[in-house]
């Protein structure tokens, strides 16, 4: 799972919850942003309730907090970085599937892939990074 949406990769990724490391990094970036900790409090690794856990459905729960403290999210720009699989087939579905969790506009969302042309673990096909940032607002 990458941002909510299946891609077929002979590997897969491995996690606690559904590992989709593309959604964990939009709700970090979003409990920073608002000051209200990160998933590892909310959604802690050793409590078998997420065990398997929809990254989706948490993220939707993760824009509910930061909505009830007083912040609306006015955009999320997230880049992966692998070598395989080819992302830019799932942009779409990716982009709406977040804007809906968070129920914001899709052109609000920016979601990026590239390489590393081969360097460290995410060019070794070790893994696959996943970085995002938001902007918030206080004003409704």
């Amino acid at each position: 799972m990458l941002a909510g949406v299946e891609v077929p990769h002979p590997e897969g990724l491995a996690g606690h919850s559904d590992a989709d490391v593309a959604a964990h990094a939009v709700m970090d970036a979003l409990l920073g942003a608002a000051g209200l900790g990160d998933i590892g409090q909310l959604f802690p690794d050793d409590d078998d309730a997420y065990r398997g856990a929809d990254s989706i459905a948490l993220l939707t729960e993760v824009g509910r907090r930061v909505a009830a403290a007083g912040w609306r999210v006015v955009n999320i720009d997230l880049t992966m970085v692998c070598e395989a699989p080819r992302l830019a087939p799932f942009r779409g579905e990716m982009v709406a599937g977040l804007a809906a969790a968070l129920d914001i506009a899709p052109e609000a969302v920016g979601v990026k892939a590239t390489t590393t042309e081969g360097m460290g673990f995410a060019g070794r096909g070790e893994g696959i990074v996943a970085l995002a940032v938001c902007l918030l607002t206080d004003e409704m």
